[in-house]
């Protein structure tokens, strides 16, 4: 089992919702798709995955199992930035990213501002139903968690959650990542105009639908 059901296949048997194609999947863990596929071999082979239209999980201990061996493997070696984006989806309760993460997925990662790999907090809405339940998933992960972002030096590591609790969730898919809406997006940008013009200039240039009328010239750039 332990062979076959390592942390790639682990990511697979918590990230396959039921019907999902072996693309969908691989496009939701932002995985290779040959990654993926030579995973999902393995564990059809062993019986964890069944495909019938779609992939699905044979039996939910086994994903209970997945979750308990990629979290004992985050606290032995912290996950990185990039694995950091893809562990809330392995939870059982809705979120979407927001704040400099909604901008960060709207302009499809074009834009990055005010977090370095050293002191790097993501943004997730959750609904106000669930804060406790996020906040015991992350700490089996041994990422901090709080309400709004903690100074570098009194966390360990260098990751953090920031959880944004809501009564409700209207959420979004670009690239394969949850996010809020491109309205309340564009709406905390221009309440911190002076830090996302550029990215709000950029966001004009990529939907052809959007006219934000915002000018913005390189050299411009807000410092973080």
């Amino acid at each position: 089992m332990y062979e076959i059901l390592d942390d790639t296949g682990a990511q697979v048997i918590l990230g396959v919702e039921s019907g999902d194609s072996i693309r969908r999947l691989a496009h939701h863990l932002h995985t290779p798709y040959e990654t993926v596929r030579l995973a999902v071999n393995r564990l059809e082979d062993a019986g964890y995955l069944e495909y019938d239209g779609g992939l699905s999980v044979t039996d939910d201990r086994v994903q209970d199992a997945a979750r308990e061996l990629i979290a004992a493997s985050a606290r032995v070696s912290p996950p990185s930035i990039d694995e950091a984006y893809v562990i809330p989806q392995f939870g059982e309760w809705p979120f979407a990213f927001t704040r400099i993460d909604a901008v960060y997925v709207w302009t499809q990662g074009g834009y990055q501002v005010g977090r370095s790999p050293d002191d790097y907090p993501l943004f997730l809405a959750v609904r106000d139903q669930d804060v406790e339940a996020w906040e015991a998933f992350f700490e089996s992960f041994g990422l901090p968690t709080a309400l709004e972002r903690q100074p570098n030096d009194e966390i360990e590591g260098s990751l953090q959650i920031v959880l944004d609790p809501q009564p409700t969730l209207d959420i979004e898919q670009v690239e394969g990542y949850p996010v809020i809406s491109r309205e309340e997006t564009i709406a905390y940008m221009r309440e911190n105009f002076v830090q996302f013009q550029s990215a709000l200039a950029m966001l004009d240039r990529m939907y052809d639908d959007l006219d934000l009328g915002v000018a913005y010239q390189e050299g411009e750039r807000a410092q973080p």
